[in-house]
């Protein structure tokens, strides 16, 4: 069958505008619009019908130029809606977009109907098209470009009400940070007792800490980027009651559904220092794709611990305890203490480094460099010969970490 035969079967099946006519030829020619097609095609027809004085043709030719069965005139009302989601997109900063569509049920039956019955296998959906033309007219009238793999905002045409929803996509900025005090936590922590709804124990906050490294950071971004809220991605994270020192532990917060993209990162990371000024440091904002959390969740990165611990053995035991650390392949059954929240496995685990920083009667700091995800007060305590080898296994005696400060990620 030729693209004319097609062609009038289509006509066959009633009126039709010049884009749903053209778009069932959608994917022969290129540098044309669907319009252009079907303009041509009736064109084409019209000489045809002439030079054959074929008047069923010419008839066909005049029936099909009134409201068009396939998209109720749809096309008709382009500018309209690119005006619509102009003013909707208006309250957002972006560079740039996509336009989708929600069709309708009769709209998608009527395209299935024209496919079917005029068995043309060139033909592109109909919400392709207004997506396409919809956002030739925005990019036009904002200088904005149509992003179709990574959209910082989507426009979603919904042609039932006639009106545009937003899927403003979230704003990613890397770092480091450095916790400077005990006692708070990476993120934010529900009250195990009220779940975070209020109760006695909480004090009516919600809240098992009252900060954390997410909280501090979180009022600051939100009035920068004028976004709803923030989520806090950590490489890892370190015990509540442990300093993050050295250059800090890389991180990712989100801004989500942001107003303002292009923010003073400086200025940002100035202003959440000053205010978080002896509590946390953050260092080298920079944006990122959101592909780097999931990078940064599966990062394995080497740690370098200082544990202050507290022992009832020699110098020259403690050495020799370390020394065999070393180099040997630590067994770790998931420790006591988070039991409660984490699948009770055991993991291997080596450590690459000890070293005895200082020794004195009861009280020893030692320098770790280990592997991720490694318990470091377990490697010291054995808790309760879940880990081995431990400092307290090959000394013989009690030992427990007092202060931890994770010196180095990676």
């Amino acid at each position: 069958m030729t693209i004319l035969d097609t062609a009038r079967k289509i006509l066959h099946e009633g009126s039709i505008c010049d884009h749903c006519l053209g778009r069932q030829f959608a994917k022969l020619s290129t540098g044309l619009s669907n319009d252009q097609r079907g303009k041509a095609l009736r064109l084409v027809l019209a000489m045809e019908a002439g030079a054959q004085k074929d008047e069923t043709l010419k008839d066909l030719l005049a029936k099909s130029a009134g409201k068009c069965w396939v998209c109720n005139n749809l096309f008709e009302h382009l500018d309209s809606w690119a005006q619509k989601a102009i003013t909707a997109l208006s309250d957002y900063e972006y560079y740039n977009f996509l336009v989708g569509t929600k069709v309708t049920g009769l709209l998608a039956e009527n395209e299935e109907i024209i496919w079917a019955e005029s068995g043309t296998t060139f033909a592109e959906p109909l919400k392709t098209e207004l997506n396409r033309e919809v956002g030739k007219r925005i990019e036009k009238q904002t200088g904005k470009k149509a992003n179709l793999k990574k959209p910082q905002i989507v426009a979603l045409l919904d042609i039932e009400n006639d009106n545009f929803e937003l899927e403003i996509n979230s704003l990613y900025i890397y770092g480091r940070y450095r916790k400077l005090i005990r006692g708070i936590p990476q993120t934010r922590w529900p009250c195990r007792e009220c779940s975070g709804k209020g109760c006695e124990r909480c004090d009516n906050t919600g809240k098992m800490y009252q900060e954390s490294v997410d909280e501090l950071i979180k009022p600051h971004l939100v009035a920068a980027a004028q976004c709803e809220d923030t989520a806090f991605h950590g490489a890892g994270r370190e015990d509540i009651d442990a300093l993050m020192l050295g250059d800090g532990r890389p991180f990712v917060v989100e801004a989500k559904r942001p107003h303002i993209r292009g923010m003073d990162l400086a200025l940002l990371e100035s202003d959440i220092n000053s205010k978080a000024a002896g509590k946390i440091e953050v260092l080298g904002l920079k944006f990122v794709e959101s592909e780097t959390v999931e990078q940064l969740k599966s990062m394995k990165a080497n740690k370098i611990y200082r544990l202050k611990i507290e022992h009832h053995t020699t110098e020259e035991k403690l050495k020799s305890s370390l020394d065999i650390i070393s180099g040997t392949p630590i067994k770790q059954k998931t420790p006591t203490r988070v039991l409660h929240r984490r699948a009770d496995l055991e993991r291997i685990r080596r450590v690459h480094s000890t070293e005895l920083e200082s020794f004195s009667e009861n009280i020893a700091v030692l320098i770790i460099n280990c592997e991720g995800g490694l318990y470091v007060k377990e490697l010291v305590s054995g808790d309760n010969g879940r880990t081995i080898p431990s400092v307290a296994s090959l000394t013989g005696s009690e030992a427990k970490v007092i202060e931890l400060e994770v010196i180095k990620v990676g």
